[in-house]
């Protein structure tokens, strides 16, 4: 075996003593973790009203996609408010480039939800094509911003909970 190989990166070993746990949590449970579900399924969400919109042409799908956008763009503004506070409040997360990556998804996300529920609510009839093609985007952006959420969470641990006993 060779002698890299058994000692571990001094840079690593550097990024890996910093505590990850969470500062904005509810009896221990991470909020921005809890939080990040209802943008997700509304972002996707949207993408099916908008098909549906499109095979169907019926107005409702149309009114409840305009709904579903802007509740996605607002929670998302409260999930990301959340990350941005451990982000800035906690050093381990901070020094990650996964959570910068994660971060930089997340508001590029934020940016697409907001225009696609901006075009429903000045120019609904344009829903089909550009709402989808944001739909679309947005779902894809929602995948990138996952991934690496779960990344962080997965592979650095970051707002894990860990008991005496577990240790």
């Amino acid at each position: 075996m060779s002698e890299t190989s058994e000692t571990e990166n001094p840079v690593i070993a550097h990024v890996k003593s910093y505590d990850v746990s969470s500062a904005i949590a509810v009896a221990g449970h991470p909020l921005h973790a809890m939080s990040v579900h209802f943008p997700i399924a509304l972002v996707i969400g949207t993408l099916a009203l908008d098909l549906l919109y499109w095979f169907f042409a019926d107005p409702f799908f149309l009114r409840a996609g305009t709904w579903a956008a802007g509740a996605a763009f607002i929670s998302g503004v409260g999930a990301g408010i959340i990350g941005t506070g451990e982000l800035i409040l906690v050093k381990g997360i901070r020094v990650r480039a996964a959570s910068w990556t994660h971060a930089v998804a997340a508001m590029t996300l934020l940016s697409i939800a907001g225009a696609n529920w901006g075009l429903r609510i000045a120019h609904p009839e344009a829903v089909l094509p550009l709402g989808l093609f944001l739909s679309c985007i947005a779902a894809a952006v929602t995948g990138l911003a996952g991934w690496y959420g779960g990344k962080l969470i997965f592979d650095h641990g970051v707002g894990i909970l860990v008991g005496d006993e577990d240790r």
